[in-house]
């Protein structure tokens, strides 16, 4: 413990600084303590000689109100989304496989649900204030875990896309391609891919020091580098630039659909569109703009306590917003899957 206090009303600007160093060595000063220090001196990470591990396990602390905001939306979505997307797991796999589009349906249920398990870990961290009581190896296993199924779920929203593409502007020229077992050898290359990108995430070198601190710094991917700027535009890019190409493409042929019996077809093409570009740019673009500030803030270096507070806290929010897209993929299987919808309606429209 510290052995100092704080007053409310009044603290001496002069010794705040030595109390912060203090207090980071004892490793063992309350968040708002620290911050208080922090508001009355505001010392910049080149001016005060601590610690990469040492900034992270106070600087970029959540304040308990914000650790309870966080841990009951998680709960939210928690408890939203664990329904829906267990009874599309179980819809889409009782399903026989006969089009592409059920293969990407029932990787992205899988990818959703295991996406949604990892959050009581987050809720549990966020209610013991930023305090991760699992251990190095857990922490390590959450934090790959998360991020493997949120870009294995990006890209295969990504799939969903380029497949109706091809059915809609390319019906015959793409009916050779539009295979069931193409489909499974994309989404098996997929998951090999994710897997092998994230794994620096899974063994990556222990911090002995913020470990002993209880914190975790693979939950929201604090760390920054070179090479985790560019993989997450590149990872980012390219299923942007599949998604809006091929909605372009689809609403200009669209446009040229003037049959009453083409209707239909023209109809859920349009929900699929408006359901995934939402999703798409409410859970996916947020994080990744923000995750794109996160690292080259990082990267120049001289950030104020102000700003490495801001950009952490972004780097949080838009983080917890990725999970919506648990959310909004049931909603989704409504509307293109007819099994799905029919055991829901069941569900909740017994007579």
């Amino acid at each position: 413990m510290c052995f100092f206090t704080f007053s409310h009303t009044s603290y001496e600007p002069s010794l705040c600084h030595a109390k912060v160093l203090s207090c980071v060595l004892m490793r063992d000063c309350r968040h708002d303590r620290l911050f208080m220090c922090l508001r009355c001196n505001r010392p910049t990470l080149s001016t005060m000689n601590i610690s990469e591990g040492e900034t992270q396990s106070f600087f970029g602390s959540d304040s308990h109100h914000e650790n309870i905001i966080f841990a009951t939306f998680y709960i939210l979505i928690f408890l939203i989304a664990v329904p829906g997307n267990a009874l599309a797991l179980w819809a889409f796999f009782r399903q026989h496989s006969k089009s592409p589009s059920k293969v990407f349906l029932r990787h992205l249920s899988v990818a959703d649900i295991s996406y949604i398990l990892i959050l009581p870990m987050r809720i549990v961290y966020h209610l013991f204030d930023s305090h991760w009581p699992f251990g190095h190896v857990i922490c390590q296993l959450a934090g790959f875990l998360f991020y493997l199924n949120m870009y294995c779920s990006l890209y295969l929203m990504s799939f969903i896309s380029l497949h109706r593409f091809l059915a809609v502007v390319l019906p015959i020229k793409s009916q050779s391609v539009r295979k069931v077992l193409y489909a499974k050898v994309a989404v098996g290359i997929l998951w090999v891919t994710v897997i092998v990108s994230m794994s620096p995430t899974l063994f990556s070198k222990r911090d002995v020091r913020n470990n002993s601190t209880g914190s975790c710094n693979k939950l929201y991917l604090e760390k920054t580098s070179p090479t985790a700027l560019v993989s997450t535009v590149v990872a980012f890019v390219i299923p942007l630039t599949t998604i809006v190409v091929s909605y372009i493409l689809i609403l200009l042929k669209l446009r040229a659909i003037k049959q009453k019996e083409e209707r239909p077809v023209k109809s859920k093409a349009i929900r699929m569109i408006v359901l995934i570009v939402m999703n798409f740019l409410f859970a996916f673009v947020p994080y990744h703009v923000s995750r794109v500030v996160y690292i080259e803030m990082h990267m120049h270096g001289n950030l104020t306590a102000a700003s490495h507070e801001s950009l952490g806290r972004a780097n949080r929010i838009t983080s917890a917003l990725t999970c919506v897209s648990g959310v909004l993929d049931p909603v989704m299987y409504f509307f293109l899957n007819r099994v799905y919808r029919d055991k829901l309606l069941q569900l909740f429209c017994k007579p």
